[in-house]
C-alpha cells in the first residue's frame, strides 16, 4: 500500500522475555484472551526507518511489588472495561453481557445505569465491548455487537445523575465483521475532544484478506471522528484526519496496521496514546502514538507486515512502520496483553509515569518504567495470580483498576499499607 500519508519515527522496540513459543487457547475473551493523520501539514515528514533494540536499558526503580496490593471494590459478571466522566467521581463498569453499572462512593449500585442485553451478540469476543463519554459529560459512546455479528458505534444522552437515556441512542457508525474474532472494542474521548476506536482485523488469523494495512477498509485500524451529525451522515470527519481528503480510503482512518486494539488509553499528563494491541502467536506488542508529533500526523503500526517487529504477511509492504515500544515473547509471560495505562495517581509514588498492563493467559501484572526520553526502563511484576484479566484502567483521579471477565472482579491498585 503507498499512500501520501506520513508516518511517524519509529519508537524504540525492546524484546520483552525470551520464552519458548505457546499457543493462545483461543482469541478471544471467552474462556480465553481477548484476541485472536490526507495530511493537512506536509512538512511533517519523517523518513527514517525504524529502529530496534535487544535489550531494555538498566534503571534503576524503588518500586517493588511488595508496595502494591489488589483490592476488590464490585463484582461486575462479564467486566471488561471501565470509565468516567468529567466532574463525576463515578466509576462505570462495562459488562460483555450488554450492561452498564455504576460504582458510586464504593458502592455498586444494583440497577444498571444502561441495559442492552436483549439487542446485542455477547460471548467471546462479541457483546457490550467498550464505553467512553464526551468531554461535558453529556454525551456517552459505547460499542456494541449487534444482532447479526457487526459492530455499532452508538451514542448516548446521559442525565445529570449518570443514568443513560435509552431511548437517546443514535447509531454513529455500523460495521460489518466477517468474523467473530478481532472486534476491537475499545473507545476513548481523546484530548482534542475526538472520538477514537479500536478496530480489530477482521478475525480470523493471520489477516486473511490482508484489510489491516487496507486503507479501504475500517478494520486493523484506530479511527478518529467527531461525534457531531454532518449533512451527509451522522458523525463529521476532522479536517485533519490523515485520509480526509483521500478519495480511495476512509476519511474515518488514524492509524493502520493493527491486529486487535483490545485496550489503549491516553495518557492523562501527556495526550500520548497508548495502545495494547494483541498478537498472533508468538509476540505481544505496546504501540505508542506520541502527542508531541501532532494529532495530523498518521500513524502505521504494521500488521500484518509484522507481528512486533518480526516480519510475518511477506507479501504486505514493510515500509515506513512505526514499530512497538515494547514487545513480549508467548511463555511464561503470558499469550494475551490486556493494556494498559501510565499511571499517574498519587496512591503509590514510584508507580508514577509506569505503564502498567496485564496479560489475560499468565495472570501476571506488571509495570514497565518510562525514560524521560522514552526508552524502557526496568519492569516489575506486581501480581501473577490475576488471570483473564480483561483490561487494566484508570480512575478520573488517575487511580488504576484491574478487570478480570471471567471472575467479575473489579479491583483497585493501591498501596500494600493503606
Amino acid at each position: 500500500m503507498k499512500t501520501g500519508l506520513r508516518f511517524a519515527l519509529a519508537a524504540l522496540v525492546v524484546v520483552g522475555s525470551a520464552c519458548s513459543s505457546s499457543s493462545k487457547p483461543s482469541d478471544g475473551p471467552s474462556s480465553s484472551a481477548p484476541q485472536d493523520s490526507a495530511v493537512a501539514d506536509t512538512s511533517v515528514v519523517n523518513s527514517e526507518p525504524a529502529t530496534t533494540t535487544t535489550a531494555a536499558p538498566v534503571v534503576t526503580t524503588p518500586l517493588t511489588a511488595e508496595q502494591v496490593a489488589f483490592i476488590e471494590v464490585a463484582k461486575v459478571p462479564g467486566a471488561l472495561d471501565l470509565a468516567y466522566r468529567s466532574g463525576d467521581k463515578t466509576l462505570f463498569v462495562v459488562s460483555r453481557e450488554g450492561q452498564i453499572s455504576a460504582i458510586r462512593n464504593g458502592v455498586l449500585d444494583p440497577k444498571p445505569v444502561l441495559d442492552l442485553t436483549s439487542t446485542i451478540s455477547a460471548g467471546g469476543e462479541r457483546g457490550l465491548l467498550g464505553l467512553t463519554f464526551s468531554t461535558d459529560g453529556q454525551n456517552a459512546y459505547v460499542d456494541y455487537t449487534n444482532t447479526d455479528g457487526n459492530t455499532v458505534i452508538a451514542e448516548y444522552a446521559v442525565g445529570t445523575d449518570g443514568v443513560f437515556e435509552p431511548t437517546s441512542q443514535r447509531q454513529l457508525l455500523t460495521i460489518n465483521q466477517p468474523y467473530p474474532n478481532h472486534n476491537g472494542g475499545a473507545l476513548r474521548i481523546g484530548p482534542d475532544g475526538f472520538l477514537y476506536i479500536g478496530m480489530g482485523d477482521g478475525g480470523a488469523a493471520n489477516d486473511p484478506d490482508r484489510r489491516a494495512l487496507n486503507t479501504s477498509e475500517l478494520l486493523g485500524k484506530i479511527l478518529r471522528i467527531d461525534p457531531k451529525a454532518s449533512a451527509s451522515g451522522p458523525h463529521s470527519i476532522p479536517k485533519d484526519n490523515p485520509f480526509a481528503h483521500d478519495t480511495k480510503a476512509r476519511p474515518e482512518i488514524w492509524a493502520i496496521g493493527l491486529r486487535n486494539p483490545w485496550r489503549f488509553n491516553f495518557d492523562q499528563a501527556t495526550g500520548d496514546l497508548w495502545i495494547a494491541d494483541v498478537g498472533q502467536d508468538t509476540w505481544e506488542e505496546i504501540d505508542v502514538a506520541w502527542a508531541g508529533l501532532g494529532g495530523i500526523h498518521g500513524w502505521n503500526f504494521g500488521w500484518s507486515a509484522y507481528e512486533g517487529t518480526h516480519r510475518f504477511n511477506v507479501d504486505q509492504p514493510g515500509e515506513q512502520v512505526t514499530m512497538p515500544i515494547y514487545e513480549y515473547q508467548h511463555g511464561d509471560a503470558g499469550c494475551s496483553i490486556s493494556g494498559g495505562v501510565r499511571y499517574r495517581g498519587k496512591a503509590v509514588p514510584s508507580l508514577v509515569g509506569s505503564y502498567v498492563y496485564g496479560d489475560y493467559c499468565s495472570g501476571q501484572v506488571r509495570a514497565l518504567h518510562i525514560n524521560d526520553d522514552r526508552s524502557i526502563g526496568a519492569e516489575v511484576t506486581l501480581s501473577t495470580t490475576l488471570a483473564a484479566t480483561s483490561s487494566i484502567a484508570q480512575g478520573p483521579d488517575g487511580e488504576l483498576y484491574v478487570l478480570r471477565i471471567e471472575t467479575g472482579e473489579v479491583l483497585a491498585l493501591v498501596a500494600a499499607n493503606s
